[in-house]
């Protein structure tokens, strides 16, 4: 890339898109934290549930999230990428009409999820909920978005891209690829579908997802955002240039494999778990480097900490990077695992993240650049200062009284007595005692709430005060466009060692200790690529390897896209082979007796008792993955297997536990107490703060469609039968028939197509194998004789 001429001419940028996304980033926020404040009353107050099934905690839940992360956070980061790239490169957006697209196409998605999940239209998996159809349309605005940032990156007036830059390609190549990955799956109608993943596999992709959906789309965006806001605001230049190429490699290299930390305990292989934990742990050092990095850009300027806003929003939300970053490693461990998981502590780290990184970066951001967008001044810096410090106060009171109760939580769940035996053997007793600190909680969301609103109010008026203008620059000369592949860059020192590295670690590693020697080449490789890269080994900066790698985006794109792949890689194909093995393992190796964990596909009514299960986001408070603790299987049977859901898609493990785990929940209680308790938590469980489910007594089951449900599981592995198919509803009316006569016997007449009744079905099956069915079912052995 050179320069082809010495003319000068004018560049103006397309602020616009801009503007657009900065307005609906303050009313999505507004959304998003509003239904917050109702989830958390409902956690308080059950009533706040209204009966409304569409206002249930389990469907508004994943609407709070979805909204906070997606349109909140999603909708900054493309404002504050459109205003930051242009700038960077000194050159106007590729494509106006691209842009657009890309605004519209994602307003449309959070509609259409703002619709969908209060309907209980889900695919159950954390951050990853939407339907299908809008999973389809996320992927084709995510290319458009890509291919106007690329092309301007092809035709900029800049000819090194600056480190910002380096943080959003890795956000929109990795995106692609985990959304792509997690989200594989074969459509029962337009409506719903079934992950190609089940059980193990499921699980681990899923948290290699969730886990990197945080890592690429709540951090690596806002790194880039805070190296060009933060140095903006304190006038400053970035601390240091040679951390932040350490920062940037490291981080996306390590993050990638961290995933199986939210796994830790379960059924996964232990292998994997130990990978996530050390990754996980190894995250600490760039994280950190990347909050140094930006803290100390102020060197020199913290004096505008005392008297400039905005400041503050930065210094705070950077520290909260800090916090989150030290938090995340610590409860990978698994001793501090075993601890936090599950626990109301997860709910403290994750909103630490959202609400202080995030929301204070956001609110940062939008103060510096509204007024330049609309060519005036902050309407208040006072208001804002108030903004400040109620927002502050109320992060502190969240995540502390969640800290609190997580850890109470944790204690209580594992205590046992001299005995060794459950010394808290009732379950809704620790659920009591963290209420008043639900409550503390809830005080601090709507203070964080209010707090946005005069955010929001102050940016409002700014507006108005203003009117719209567009940034320009002038430009001596322009770039040759970088259409040239350099393959003396693709293949420099630093990747040949990091690749010998690499290999040299599987190959002393073996497959038994596969996590520790990869954990170490990858260490190695960092230290490589951040000797090489920043001139440690060569002083003459503009034959830097590095240097040479910023100017051209082709090269610097297939690095970070091979960078992340590593990880998946190594994690997930290793799994996927076990996890294919286990159905095949239906005897004992020893005894030669039947294996009593092994997996039996589900009944057609237990099938559909399983979807409104997920419907309603019961694996939001309930885990079905016992542990292997004295004190949970005392609490809640023997530990959970991998082969036990095998067949489950999707898998149902949870990760919180607002009411006790279920994975062997049947038989446990019968058929009227789950009718009572479904109806009324109250009835069974006094003091649960459980929604009602009375709505499901007189709704019928659609069972003219679980013959096809049942046939795209065959698809999938899941071992039915033609005989199976064409008796599907027949067993299910049967099998439903036996539960309905049960309640009535008691007392209670039901339908035997009811939801209530095909719920309670797959209750009892859960920890038990396939059960009974009336006699004239049908089917190759009438699924309930397997």
């Amino acid at each position: 890339m050179g320069t082809s001429s010495a003319t000068t001419h004018r560049v103006v940028y397309d602020d616009d898109i801009v503007r657009a996304f900065s307005i609906v980033t303050m009313v999505w926020g507004v959304v998003g934290l509003l239904v917050g404040v109702l989830v958390a009353t409902q956690l308080s107050f059950w009533q706040a549930n209204f009966g409304l099934e569409w206002l249930s905690f389990g469907r508004l839940r994943p609407l709070h999230t979805n909204a906070a992360i997606f349109a909140f956070v999603g909708n900054m980061m493309f404002a504050g990428i459109y205003y930051s790239t242009q700038r960077l490169l000194k050159v106007r957006m590729a494509s106006k009409l691209l842009g657009w697209i890309h605004f519209w196409g994602y307003q449309l998605i959070i509609v259409g999820a703002a619709v969908t999940l209060p309907l209980g239209l889900t695919q159950s998996k954390e951050y990853a909920e939407l339907i299908w159809p809008i999973d389809v349309l996320v992927t084709v605005i995510w290319v458009v978005f890509a291919i106007n940032f690329f092309w301007t990156l092809a035709i900029r007036n800049e000819r090194n891209l600056y480190v910002a830059i380096w943080f959003y390609i890795a956000t929109i190549v990795t995106i692609a690829v985990l959304y792509i990955v997690n989200n594989l799956q074969l459509p029962t109608s337009f409506l719903h579908s079934y992950p190609i993943y089940g059980g193990v596999q499921d699980a681990l992709v899923q948290w290699w997802y969730g886990h990197n959906a945080v890592a690429f789309f709540l951090t690596t965006p806002i790194l880039g955002i805070m190296y060009y806001y933060i140095p903006k605001a304190a006038e400053r230049p970035v601390y240091s240039y040679r951390l932040s190429v350490v920062h940037f490699w490291s981080l996306i290299f390590l993050y990638i494999w961290a995933g199986p930390h939210h796994l830790l305990f379960s059924a996964l292989p232990d292998w994997a778990q130990t990978l996530g934990m050390i990754f996980s742990v190894m995250l600490w050092a760039p994280s950190w480097g990347g909050m140094l990095n930006g803290l100390l850009t102020l060197r020199g300027a913290w004096d505008k900490l005392r008297d400039d806003p905005i400041i503050k929003f930065f210094v705070v939300a950077v520290t909260f990077y800090g916090m989150s970053t030290f938090e995340g490693p610590l409860l990978s461990i698994k001793s501090v695992s075993a601890l936090g998981h599950y626990t109301d502590w997860i709910i403290g780290h994750v909103h630490g993240g959202t609400l202080g990184w995030n929301g204070f970066m956001a609110i940062g951001m939008l103060y510096w650049m509204v007024p330049r967008l609309w060519n005036t001044t902050l309407f208040s810096k006072k208001l804002a200062e108030i903004h400040f410090w109620i927002g502050t106060i109320g992060i502190l009171l969240y995540i502390s009284s969640m800290w609190v109760s997580g850890i109470s939580q944790g204690l209580f769940w594992l205590a046992l007595d001299g005995d060794g035996f459950l010394k808290y053997p009732d379950f809704i007793e620790g659920l009591i005692s963290s209420r008043f600190m639900y409550q503390m909680r809830l005080i601090g969301g709507v203070l964080y709430f209010l707090s946005f609103l005069l955010g929001v109010y102050n940016l409002a008026r700014t507006i108005r005060s203003g009117r719209k203008v567009n940034g320009e620059t002038t430009v001596k000369g322009s770039l040759e466009p970088d259409s040239r592949f350099n393959w003396k860059v693709m293949f420099g020192a630093p990747v040949i060692y990091s690749a010998l590295v690499l290999i040299l670690s599987f190959v002393l590693g073996g497959f038994g200790m596969v996590g520790a020697a990869v954990a170490l080449g990858g260490l190695a490789v960092v230290v490589v690529a951040a000797m090489l890269g920043v001139g440690l080994v060569r002083d003459d900066h503009t034959k830097q390897w590095h240097y040479r790698l910023e100017g051209n985006w082709w090269v610097f794109s297939i690095l970070v896209l091979l960078a992340i792949l590593i990880g998946g890689i190594v994690e997930i194909i290793p799994t996927i082979v076990i996890a294919n093995k286990a159905p095949l393992e239906a005897l004992n190796t020893e005894t030669g007796e039947p294996n009593p964990y092994l997996q039996q596909p589900y009944s057609p009514l237990e099938l559909e008792g399983r979807d409104i299960y997920v419907r309603e986001g019961c694996y939001l408070c309930h885990s079905q993955m016992i542990r292997p603790f004295r004190s949970e299987t005392l609490r809640y049977g023997d530990y959970s297997r991998l082969e036990e859901s095998i067949y489950d898609h999707p898998f149902q493990w949870g990760s919180k536990r607002t009411g006790p785990d279920l994975a062997r929940v049947g038989g446990r209680y019968g058929n009227m107490w789950h009718y009572l308790h479904l109806r009324d938590p109250r009835n069974t469980s006094p003091g649960s703060n459980m929604p009602t489910y009375a709505f499901m007594t007189d709704r019928k089951v659609k069972l003219d469609g679980t013959a096809h449900k049942m046939e795209v599981l065959a698809r999938l592995g899941v071992p039915y039968e033609a005989a199976d198919f064409a008796a599907a509803k027949q067993t299910a009316l049967s099998q439903g028939g036996l539960i309905s006569a049960d309640l009535e016997s008691q007392g209670v007449e039901v339908e035997p197509d009811s939801e209530l009744v095909a719920l309670i079905s797959y209750l009892q099956r859960l920890g038990r194998g396939p059960q009974p069915v009336a006699p004239d079912a049908g089917g190759s052995a009438a699924l309930g004789a397997r």
